[in-house]
């Protein structure tokens, strides 16, 4: 079942630029949220994860 965003963001996707930027930022994208993923899975604080930078 999709929701309003997921609707937008195919639309918004089906522009050639947008569609290039999206796919060039997913790398990042994903190294954020497994980030937090693991701070949360560790109960680390935001201020304790930028220590580890």
């Amino acid at each position: 079942m999709s929701n309003k965003f997921d609707d937008f963001l195919q639309e918004q996707l089906k522009d050639s630029e947008i569609r290039k930027e999206y796919v060039a930022l997913q790398a990042e994208h994903t190294l954020i949220q497994t980030e937090i993923n693991t701070g949360q899975q560790s109960r680390m604080t935001p201020k304790d994860l930028d220590s580890l930078e």
